[in-house]
């Protein structure tokens, strides 16, 4: 190759590489200048609120985003139907220490999918700090018991997502491991770092053949004060009601929105975020930060005059919170649809200053995206990481050439994750803006250059 060619060569990939940095700042500018995703969500937060699966409030936010999607131009928009649970909290929970003929309050709540107590449970209780500890209990000692498991988040973790993922387990599996010891309840400590009275709630699971019994979240603070209070006594009680119950599955919709791609409009790049939430707080930050990012995507690329190469779909899912069944409803139609999917993106990291990008690919995928990471540096965004953590992106494992999860900071997530603190006032509208920015960069690449 001539020194003339390779010097072509270079300053086209130069001029290439500067058009596309053109185009992103052009992107950027447009949604740090609006605050079009900020009036959004405080619509969300303040009209709507907190929408777990199944109700009505999940039903008027599938309603109010495909009437904002529909303001943005998209050249299709539809609901897709998917079967979802609908599990409803009831009066609030109540719980308290019964210890020497005295009592004391502790603050609970249910988790999601939990029994009720049919009325009120009481018990002694058994703590555990580990699986091995429960399984090396005779059953004997454990039957007819509350099993109050306090592993805490590693503080020593620099990563609270990695504490969390590493203490999760009790939260998903507790009740029936419980059960099968012969336990009548389950206490789980919160999984947060912050020692304060709000406690955490988030998905549990059931197993056929094992007795479903209630389980519920304490907040760190009360977790801390039955473990100092059965020092004392281990003979002490905990008096638990819960009128939490499960209704029947109902249909609701996930929401798509398109622009078809001019080029090669049957290759997909997808960006997305979750419409439901738990129904403590109003669901702000998990996940309606995602949720208007994910939108704001399909407004920058109209807005600014950009056609996508390919086609770019915006994806709200429903039901990521217990279950994933948006998540899977979509990823079967795609599949039976032999539809090609470039890259699927998802926004559920809490919208907080965005780092870059979380993504599960190939090696040599991964090479080609951190090279376009470069131009997303300027941004603070431009760090690429492996194992994506959307969990709607899930189903699209071998579907997806690349799955990729917008990584934001962490440090503030835990203290509001899945408790009433989950408010619009926690988040921070520029914060969102940077990251819908990163985003619409992201779904720019993809389109223009696919995989």
């Amino acid at each position: 190759m001539s020194v003339c060619l390779i010097m072509i060569l270079l300053f086209a990939g130069s001029a290439t590489a500067q058009q596309d940095s053109i185009l992103i700042r052009k992107l950027y500018d447009e949604t740090l200048q609006q605050d079009v995703m900020d009036v959004n969500l405080r619509y969300l937060t303040s009209k709507i609120g907190a929408r777990i699966s199944g109700s009505a409030q999940a039903r008027q936010a599938v309603q109010w985003a495909a009437t904002v999607l529909s303001g943005y131009h998209p050249d299709s928009l539809y609901l897709q139907p998917v079967t979802v649970p609908h599990w409803v909290r009831g009066e609030k929970e109540l719980a308290g220490l019964v210890s020497n003929g005295a009592s004391a309050s502790l603050d609970i709540c249910a988790l999601g999918g939990s029994v009720g107590t049919n009325g009120i449970l009481t018990a002694q209780v058994i703590e555990v700090r580990s699986w091995q500890e429960l399984a090396a209990m005779d059953d004997k000692l454990v039957n007819g018991k509350i099993v109050f498991f306090n592993r805490p988040m590693d503080a020593r973790e620099p990563e609270p997502f990695k504490a969390y993922l590493a203490a999760v387990d009790q939260r998903a599996m507790g009740a029936i491991a419980a059960a099968k010891k012969g336990a009548v309840g389950a206490l789980i400590r919160s999984l947060t770092l912050s020692k304060d009275d709000y406690p955490h709630t988030g998905a549990m699971s059931y197993e056929d053949g094992v007795t479903k019994i209630p389980a519920a979240a304490l907040s760190t603070n009360s977790a801390d004060h039955l473990s100092a209070a059965l020092q004392s006594d281990p003979s002490l009680k905990v008096m638990l009601q819960m009128n939490c119950k499960q209704l029947p599955d109902e249909q609701s919709y996930n929401v798509i929105a398109e622009l078809k791609g001019t080029r090669y409009p049957q290759e997909i790049v997808s960006v997305g975020a979750h419409l439901d939430s738990w129904d403590l707080g109003e669901g702000a930050s998990d996940d309606g930060t995602g949720i208007v990012q994910a939108m704001e995507v399909l407004r920058l690329f109209t807005t600014t005059g950009i056609k996508p190469d390919r086609t770019l779909r915006i994806i709200l899912y429903m039901n990521e919170e217990a279950g994933a069944h948006g998540g899977k409803k979509y990823a079967s139609v795609v599949k039976a649809g032999k539809e090609v999917h470039v890259a699927a993106i998802e926004s559920d990291a809490g919208g907080f200053i965005p780092r870059g990008f979380r993504m599960d690919a190939s090696p040599a995928v991964i090479a080609r995206v951190k090279k376009w990471a470069q131009l997303l540096v300027p941004y603070n965004a431009g760090d690429i990481r492996l194992q994506q953590r959307g969990v709607d992106l899930v189903p699209m494992q071998g579907i997806a050439k690349a799955l990729l999860s917008l990584d934001c900071d962490d440090s503030r997530l835990f203290y509001i994750h899945h408790t009433v603190l989950d408010t619009y006032e926690k988040v921070n509208p520029r914060e969102v803006s940077m990251g819908a920015g990163a985003m619409a960069a992201m779904v720019l690449l993809f389109c223009k250059y696919g995989l």
